[in-house]
């Protein structure tokens, strides 16, 4: 079995970015990772970021790309145009911004997201919806937005990047989501989460996330990317993935987690 490669979203790093997005780029590669979570393209064309990404042998994991791009088809198109010159085979959406997480508006994403996935499935791209805490707060029939979302939507056209930070947040147990979800969680975003009050991000192995569960059953859950993210860091950022990398990198060896 191989591997898993680990890549990084890019979020993490966006004061830096937006300094040296090139320079970012080549730091992480530096750390180790394999790949990289694009929020943004620090106004680079396909092509000059594919050269980019060549040159440092990082892979375009995915991509995020807001909702309110996705939903345009003529916008879709260059999306995914995008996608296939940088060689990423997953797009992901997002967040929902705060007018649409009414229950109405739950009902009325789902025909938006099977369009937009089967648009990129024809495409040979892999759509995924990123999740937070609020579509884990119950509606008023006791399902979660998350489970609604997935059970009204084609699994081959609208795929998962489970957030484990909000899944705990929200007091889910994210290995079982993982599970519930076996064969449609083609990234998983890993994250940690300090133990005090404050739940605040964390670098992982240093919080109380069951990074142990997800990881096993992320590897019997045909997961194509680990993704490492940090929201918000209390130290250098750098150093914060630094910390999470050789985390999981030791993790993934020792225990043979592939």
């Amino acid at each position: 079995m191989n591997a898993i490669p680990i890549g990084l979203q890019m979020f993490t790093l966006h004061e830096e970015s937006s300094k040296d997005f090139v320079g970012t780029l080549k730091k992480v590669a530096e750390i180790g990772y394999q790949g990289v979570e694009f929020a943004g393209y620090g106004d680079l064309t396909a092509k000059e970021l594919k050269k980019v990404l060549d040159d440092l042998e990082l892979k375009a994991a995915s991509s995020h790309v807001p909702l309110t791009t996705l939903e345009l088809d003529l916008e879709l198109d260059q999306v995914i145009e995008y996608q296939h010159e940088i060689g990423s085979k997953h797009l992901v959406c997002p967040f929902l911004l705060p007018n649409r997480r009414r229950e109405q508006d739950y009902d009325d994403l789902i025909p938006i997201l099977n369009r937009i996935g089967k648009k990129c499935y024809e495409e040979g791209i892999t759509f995924v919806y990123h999740n937070h805490d609020f579509e884990l707060v119950p509606l008023s029939n006791g399902k979660k937005p998350l489970e609604l979302l997935f059970e009204e939507t084609n699994p081959e056209w609208v795929q998962t990047e489970l957030d484990i930070y909000w899944l705990t947040r929200a007091g889910e147990d994210p290995a079982e989501w993982v599970k519930r979800y076996n064969n449609r969680t083609p990234l998983i975003h890993l994250k940690d989460m300090t133990t005090d009050g404050e739940k605040f991000f964390a670098e992982l192995g240093t919080g109380g996330v069951d990074l142990d569960g997800v990881l096993r059953q992320g590897s019997e859950s045909n997961t194509k990317w680990w993704i490492v993210e940090q929201d918000q860091s209390k130290r250098s950022p750098f150093e914060s993935i630094q910390i999470s990398f050789d985390y999981l990198q030791a993790k993934l060896v020792n225990e043979s987690i592939s």
